[in-house]
């Protein structure tokens, strides 16, 4: 790649200035930004919800909240964290911010449509959020039939329609990424010289094409069923549950893909950088993402061992499962491999890396066991299927999506936060997220089933060791939340690349201007060239260290 010249201007953050100007604005650095702030609204909204099932589970007997209360609480937890942080946050703040930059365009392809998933986005959750204050919502956040259907008092087609309303939000956010890497791709910037981070988030755009219309239509269908009595889920009135099922996990599981597809790529930027060596088979990581995506669309079944489904169908969907998990084993060892003998350096960003990969490990492998008609049909539904789906979602794609805010927070505020603290609160996620849900394989293997308000005297020591992780997890969350916000006032400013990385995003100054580049850069050399990539260069002392190339 040319050496791009940084010209040190007012960058996006600058003018204009005001509500008005950041409400209306089509610069995709800015809508990131919104969406940064909506996102950590409601995951500040869902972690609460979280925090009183916690507490509830301290002690056997349900002596905190009742049993209705408890099913609404951990069915917002679910659809808050899921619907509206987990889905969005790598797609819509890191890639909306980054991914343009690093294929050297000014903007994506459509900068309107861009602001309006924006604001889509947050019409569907404040929708949906509005159920907590018309009666709440009992469906656990899959609205599953006949729990979502006529029999249900609570207000589920509010929520429905909310859900329904955001899903626009992803199709159009995956429509312009989809666009903008085909069309708006820098001189030179060929197809293998993309930064794998863009893969994976072309990828999970597929997913958010193909899939996401079938949720939106399933839950309007359920919408419709309570509101017109048609009989279509509700068996009471000719309705087919099971056909709920097949069209919901057609979505959802392909859905936990999107959820952690762009966090595999964010490891990927992060792994070159920490190693200071290119990704090891490059090309296998890429076609790894759409293999992923591919093969995701072909697993529902797997949730459906004990639905009714035959024993041969489950047969095929098994052995299919056990398929999906090959591309992501590509990527684990492909990361490791070019960590081997790397150029290690001990910033913030490798912490969040080697967490990363302890827990997705664990939850790839358990997958397995739940992949396994034998062994789900005694560990479905119970709490192994909870720890299983929180390594993945939470111990996967939360901790990649903090190792990547954390790895581009210097080019995105032009500020610098404490290395050491951020070391800190790294360790504290990692071994308090271990010991929220490491404990929940044993109750599920015990037989412990979840979303119960009480439970036998002999489950509590691991449900209080579960409860007292959680309380090491959310001070590790809110210790990023503090030092981030300091940063912001009183961090040091950040050069153009701190880190030392290649890639066009950080050939601009910190923080970019608002068109990105004044001339469109032209691509001249390989994706994670580390042999002629600058020194690393912190504003804030780190421990001594050398960086060599190997």
């Amino acid at each position: 790649m040319n050496d791009a010249t940084v010209h040190q201007e007012p960058s996006y953050l600058g003018a204009p200035y005001g509500l008005a100007a950041w409400l209306l604005t089509k610069d995709h650095k800015r809508i990131a930004i919104l969406y940064l702030i909506s996102i950590t609204i409601f995951f500040a909204i869902g972690a609460g919800f979280a925090a009183t099932i916690r507490a509830e589970l301290v002690t056997p007997q349900g002596d905190l909240v009742t049993a209705d209360l408890y099913n609404k609480l951990f069915t917002l937890h679910g659809v808050v964290m899921i619907f509206f942080f987990l889905i969005p946050s790598i797609p819509a703040v890191l890639g909306n911010f980054f991914i343009p930059i690093m294929i050297g365009a000014k903007d994506l392809a459509f900068p309107r449509i861009n602001l309006l998933s924006w604001y889509i986005y947050v019409i569907g959750a404040v929708i949906t959020l509005s159920v907590v204050i018309s009666g709440g919502l009992d469906t656990g956040w899959t609205f599953y039939a006949p729990f979502s259907s006529i029999s249900s008092n609570t207000d589920v087609t509010t929520a429905a329609v909310g859900v329904f309303i955001t899903g626009f939000s992803s199709i159009l956010t995956g429509f312009n990424f989809i666009v903008t890497v085909h069309r708006m791709r820098a001189p030179g910037m060929t197809w293998f010289r993309l930064p794998l981070f863009v893969w994976a988030n072309y990828a999970t755009s597929l997913i958010f094409i193909l899939g996401t219309p079938v949720v939106a239509i399933t839950v309007l269908l359920v919408a419709a069923e309570r509101g017109l009595h048609l009989g279509i889920f509700d068996p009471r009135i000719g309705g087919d549950p099971v056909l709920f099922q097949h069209l919901f996990w057609f979505y959802s599981h392909p859905a936990v893909y999107i959820m952690i597809l762009p966090g595999m790529g964010v490891i990927s930027e992060l792994v070159a950088n920490v190693s200071r060596k290119q990704i090891f088979g490059y090309s296998f990581v890429a076609f790894s993402s759409i293999a992923i995506a591919i093969i995701g669309f072909l697993v529902w079944g797997h949730h459906m061992f004990v639905s009714s489904q035959s024993i041969y169908a489950g047969l095929v969907f098994s052995i299919i499962t056990m398929l999906v998990a090959v591309p992501s084993a590509v990527k684990t060892f492909n990361w490791t491999a070019t960590m081997y003998r790397g150029s290690i350096t001990w910033d913030s960003p490798l912490f969040w890396v080697l967490g990363f990969m302890g827990l997705f490990l664990v939850g790839g492998l358990t997958g397995l066991f739940l992949g396994t008609m034998g062994l789900d049909v005694h560990l479905h539904d119970t709490y192994f299927v909870v720890a299983h789906f929180h390594y993945i979602m939470v111990g996967g794609g939360v901790t990649a999506f903090l190792g990547g805010l954390h790895f581009y927070w210097p080019k995105m505020t032009g500020r610098m936060y404490s290395e050491p603290l951020a070391k800190v609160s790294a360790m504290l996620v990692f071994f308090g997220f271990n010991l929220t849900f490491f404990p929940q394989f044993i109750l599920g293997y015990m037989g412990m089933p979840r979303r119960y308000h009480a439970y036998p005297p002999e489950f509590q020591v691991l449900n209080v060791m579960s409860t007292g992780g959680a309380m090491v997890l959310g001070t590790g969350y809110f210790l990023i939340l503090i030092y981030l916000l300091y940063s912001l006032f009183k961090g040091p400013k950040a050069p153009a690349n701190p880190w030392g990385a290649t890639g066009l995003e950080w050939q601009l100054q910190s923080p970019p201007i608002t068109h990105n580049f004044h001339e469109i850069p032209v691509v001249t050399e390989e994706a994670y060239d580390y042999l002629h990539a600058p020194a690393p260069q912190l504003a804030i002392p780190a421990s001594p260290r050398e960086v060599t190339h190997e």
